[in-house]
């Protein structure tokens, strides 16, 4: 399956909705310079078309196996994998005192994207690896930092997040998972988590798991929980994997897609001798590891978008070629109807809104790397937002692409059933759409008393003058968001979906309406690039937003809907 990287698109929005510019002006990102940033947009895409994606379709017919001995990946995948770590890609972000490049987050995020598209599956081992980065760079002690990072910002070890257990689902409190102090600076591990991506595998020398546990004496709930770095191999006096730690994956996942994502049940400790080092302070945990998890979110609502252009590009190949019924008295593609085009627009201006979404969160998170505390506040609001609608964008895409092909759309050897089959877990995993909807209203809107919601809502209303409809949303947001801060805390949930997405639409609206304003101004624009961004940011503007709007009745609606059924007649 053929993946051309949307090399312009990216680059324009580099320079129009993150302002790299402005990033290179300051010292931490200097290296940043154009020169730079156009030989990775580029080389990024060409490294995910040539290596990445000719293993798309054996990482979904073959996947992951597992055997008494381990997790294997089918052939290629260590190749490629050792070729992305060759290549230095994960290294971008990585902080620069242990072999990182310094660069911003956000031309990580191109390089996320790119393989997303090109292997979806393949792709989540590079994905959580980052978050596990931060975690330690965040609240490691010195000594795990430099035991541990170098590695693992070079590729050559990949990480892992352990929270799930199938007791406990998303209620981490209620995990089982024990750490025991031996001592010495270590703890002894014994538990099981499932659903733990990249668990287990063949590509890398050593996995290192981030693994949530209670010490002796923790408080129930989450306050009593504590992160550990757990790795598959302990290392000798020379820092090499040595020694086999005592955890294994006992089982792997049958799934709907994401085949090539070896998604593990995780054992630890059934010899008594799985050893881990405490991760930040004891019961501190989740603290900890939350800062894992927005990394992961934000790669995760990304991989909507990088699912929807996979989609679009392949659902615009076939209408092309697609010859079906005849237009003015000639045989005609199906791009030549109406409807086939309304799909097609409309895939490709959810996919740009979705983009620009995640790229401009990611450039206020370098931002707030700068020390830029409204640019962390504005990253930390729009966090549940990138996640869940680029998500929610990607499943629709993807559907919207089978619908495209047809009957042919629902057979396999298409490969248009494949990504509507892998974006399926995305609004599931790293936090439900539904967690996110709830963190939104619950925490996010209350930020600075909700100066942080109000300072992104005028900057709207500023670039949204001439853009009637959008005005109109940004009100309707401004008014359900001070209704939901003064309602009770079911009727807060019970609109919390409705307003993200309805939020979400305001958001994107006013970065397409920037991208309409950039091309204004910009010369030398490829000018069938110009004529597509120009129509897809039209269509989002004129009929996405609009349609948006209808999202206040349920917004506001309170929960007493949802509760006027009894348990027992939900199955009436």
């Amino acid at each position: 399956m053929s993946y051309t990287p949307p090399v312009a698109e990216q680059s324009f929005l580099l320079r129009h909705i993150v302002r790299i510019d402005e990033l290179a002006a300051h010292a931490p990102f200097a290296e940043a310079t154009p020169d730079l940033v156009e030989a990775i947009v580029e080389g990024a895409g060409a490294f995910a078309s040539g290596e990445f994606a000719p293993l798309n379709r054996i990482g979904d017919q073959v996947g992951a196996k597992w055997s008494p001995d381990g997790v294997t990946l089918p052939q290629g995948f260590r190749e490629a994998y050792r070729a992305y770590v060759e290549g230095g890609w994960g290294t971008l972000a990585g902080p620069t005192e242990h072999g990182g490049q310094g660069l911003p987050l956000t031309l990580a995020t191109v390089v996320m994207e790119d393989l997303g598209s090109a292997n979806m599956g393949f792709s989540l081992i590079m994905m959580l690896t980052p978050g596990a980065v931060e975690a330690l760079k965040h609240h490691g002690s010195e000594t795990l930092q430099q035991t541990w990072l170098p590695k693992l910002i070079s590729g050559e070890w990949t990480g892992t997040m352990n929270l799930t257990e199938s007791q406990a689902g998303s209620d981490v409190g209620a995990l089982k998972t024990r750490a025991v102090p031996n001592g010495d600076g270590s703890f002894t591990i014994t538990g099981q988590k499932i659903f733990i991506t990249f668990g287990d595998h063949d590509l890398a020398d050593n996995i290192v798991h981030l693994v949530l546990a209670r010490t002796p004496g923790g408080a129930a709930g989450t306050r009593g929980i504590s992160l550990f770095l757990v790795p598959k191999f302990l290392l000798d006096a020379d820092g090499r994997p040595a020694q086999a730690n005592d955890v294994r994956c006992v089982s792997i996942e049958h799934k709907m897609g994401i085949h090539a994502s070896p998604t593990c049940v995780m054992s630890y400790g059934d010899e008594g001798r799985c050893r881990g080092w405490l991760i930040g302070e004891e019961h501190g945990g989740m603290r900890a590891m939350f800062t894992m998890m927005n990394n992961a979110r934000l790669n995760v609502g990304l991989q909507g978008v990088s699912i929807a252009e996979a989609a679009t590009q392949q659902a615009v190949a076939y209408a092309r070629q697609r010859v079906q019924g005849a237009r003015e008295g000639a045989p005609a593609a199906i791009l030549g109807y109406p409807d086939v085009r309304r799909m097609l627009l409309r895939m490709k201006a959810l996919t740009q809104a979705a983009r620009a979404l995640a790229y401009y969160a990611a450039g206020q998170t370098d931002r707030a790397t700068l020390g830029d505390a409204a640019a962390k506040a504005r990253a930390d609001l729009l966090t549940p937002l990138v996640k869940a609608y680029g998500t929610d964008i990607g499943v629709e895409v993807a559907s919207l692409g089978v619908q495209v092909h047809g009957g042919m759309g629902f057979i396999e050897e298409t490969g248009a059933a494949q990504h509507l089959r892998d974006i399926r877990i995305a609004p599931i995993y790293e936090g439900t759409n539904g967690i996110q909807a709830a963190d939104l209203v619950g925490r996010k809107l209350s930020m600075d008393g909700g100066g942080v919601l109000a300072a992104l809502l005028a900057e709207v209303r500023a670039d949204a003058v001439d853009e009637p409809a959008l005005l109109a949303l940004t009100d309707s947001a401004d008014a359900i968001a001070r209704h939901l801060l003064s309602a009770s805390a079911d009727d807060r949930l019970a609109g919390s979906y409705p307003f993200l997405t309805l939020l979400s639409a305001v958001v994107c609206g006013w970065l397409m309406k920037r991208q309409l304003v950039a091309l204004d101004g910009e010369e030398g624009l490829d000018p069938a690039f110009a004529t597509m961004k120009r129509a897809a940011a039209r269509f989002y503007l004129d009929q996405m937003v609009p349609e948006a709007s209808g999202l206040a009745a349920a917004a506001t609606a309170g929960a007493a809907a949802l509760y006027a059924l009894d348990e027992e007649a939900f199955a009436a």
